[in-house]
């Protein structure tokens, strides 16, 4: 299934002329390379592996924010024009950073596009992409990679430490690698039920299966009604406890979502909220690990 992109306002009269960057002269100015994260997921990674060397915006960080309604608007056009390094999601999900991208006259940037550097097939037979990068950590790893070799050739002389702390993030991303192998090892084949695809790369590397019909998730993604059928097919997921878990996007609602945790409750099915973006309080890191945390109570 496709996912909605995420929606970009006409930006009109109110962009800002003369806003200007070359990007070579941001980094010399003051010895800070400048990043510019669609999300404050990869603006915090960006951070992690930058250290005190980086400045970073994140475009979209309230964790209260739907990632697929967000509006940009001229800070968001003034940031990307002072930006070194941009970190855009791709594969359609936030293609607002192209197109103000493309009229900040920034043409220096380096832009970093995680599902072209994921190598996952983006236009497969069935037509769907799964755009929740950030939770495959094999495409994490080659971001960190990446990241490290571009923030090292604009500020070589911190280039040990953009590999140090790429070294060091990459080892974490190994553990939590082999978490999702033993949920595999102990709970592989059991089935899971989703609202929308954002955890299906974590959920699939630890070796459970979603069973809900691709039709409900769809819909639930792209605002429509699940058809009466189809919404009868998810619930009975739960009262013939066909499923161990209902994993769910906690940053979109609506009475198919409701309805679907009603279901899990009443049956006593475990229900695991995951987000779009970065939790109040926690780092990429932290926040994967609850994830995984809260999937092997759930299937335990």
């Amino acid at each position: 299934m496709l996912l909605r992109p995420l929606a970009v306002i006409a930006l009109g009269g109110i962009l800002l002329a003369g806003l200007t960057a070359c990007s070579s002269a941001t980094a010399a100015s003051d010895g800070v390379v400048t990043v510019v994260a669609s999300t404050d997921v990869y603006g915090d990674i960006a951070s992690q592996i930058g250290g005190s060397y980086v400045k970073v915006t994140s475009i979209i960080n309230d964790p209260s924010q739907d990632p697929h309604s967000y509006e940009g608007d001229a800070r968001v056009q003034l940031a990307l024009s002072q930006a070194d390094v941009v970190i855009k999601n791709g594969g359609g999900y936030d293609d607002f950073v192209g197109t103000l991208l493309a009229g900040a006259n920034n043409p220096t940037a380096a832009v970093v596009d995680v599902a072209t550097l994921s190598g996952l097939d983006q236009h497969p037979s069935s037509g769907t992409f799964n755009e929740h990068l950030w939770y495959d950590f094999p495409t994490m790893k080659k971001l960190v990679s990446a990241l490290a070799g571009k923030l090292a050739a604009l500020d070589p002389g911190h280039g040990v430490d953009f590999r140090a702390n790429a070294k060091t993030f990459t080892g974490k991303l190994t553990a939590l690698e082999a978490r999702e192998a033993a949920v595999n090892a102990a709970s592989g084949g059991d089935g899971v039920a989703i609202t929308e695809p954002v955890p299906l790369y974590l959920l699939s590397a630890a070796g459970l299966v979603n069973r809900t019909p691709p039709e409900f998730s769809q819909a639930v993604e792209e605002g429509t009604d699940v058809p009466p059928a189809i919404l009868q097919q998810t619930l009975a997921l739960f009262s013939s406890h066909t499923v161990r878990a209902l994993v769910y996007n906690a940053q979109t609602s609506g009475p198919e979502t409701d309805a679907l945790l009603k279901a899990a409750t009443a049956a006593k099915v475990a229900v695991v909220p995951v987000t779009e973006t970065l939790p109040k309080g926690k780092d990429y890191l932290q926040w994967m690990s609850d994830n995984l945390t809260a999937i092997e109570a759930a299937v335990s």
